[in-house]
């Protein structure tokens, strides 16, 4: 492999990322049950319900600005701000002639999007666990791209693999 395929792929890059402190884990054994009563899970419980994570499919219509990489590095920050998130990492991505992918990779998870400005649509997926709210992005991507026409749905992940007295 070429030290350009290297680059392609991400290897040596610096990403300001961490590798996961893992110190605490038995060598023997660095899984751990999510049924352990000792694990640190950040599984959400609301009315009953234990899952992983809230995933929001959010689709922007109508968008104002979608074609700019600046623009949408911001509006991931102030939506990882908004929710009560943690950023580890952006990158994005613009294309010719127009259009921009992007990934924020949060300690909860992730925001992504895929713009196609043209036509004003933007598809983000913001998907968080934890503590974080990933429902106050929708606000703040209505006003990023200058929109009221913001279409969300949910999906609870990881709904129904384990019970509440299971996780509790």
């Amino acid at each position: 492999m070429t030290d350009a395929n290297l680059f392609q792929l991400g290897i040596g890059l610096e990403t300001g990322a961490h590798a996961e402190d893992t110190r605490g884990l038995a060598a023997a054994n660095t899984t751990r049950d999510v049924f352990d009563e000792d694990r640190e899970d950040h599984f959400i419980r609301r009315d009953g319900r234990v899952f992983a994570g809230t995933h929001l499919i959010i689709e922007v219509v109508n968008g104002h600005g979608l074609d700019d990489e600046a623009r949408i590095d911001q509006a991931f920050r102030d939506c990882v701000d908004e929710c009560g998130a943690t950023l580890l990492h952006i990158h994005t991505h613009k294309f010719t002639p127009q259009g921009v992918s992007g990934v924020a990779v949060l300690a909860e998870s992730h925001i992504s999007v895929h713009t196609w400005p043209e036509i004003g649509y933007g598809a983000f997926d913001v998907f968080m666990c934890g503590d974080a709210n990933p429902w106050r992005a929708v606000d703040v991507l209505k006003r990023a791209f200058g929109t009221q026409d913001v279409r969300v749905q949910e999906l609870l992940r990881g709904d129904g693999l384990v019970s509440e007295s299971q996780a509790a």
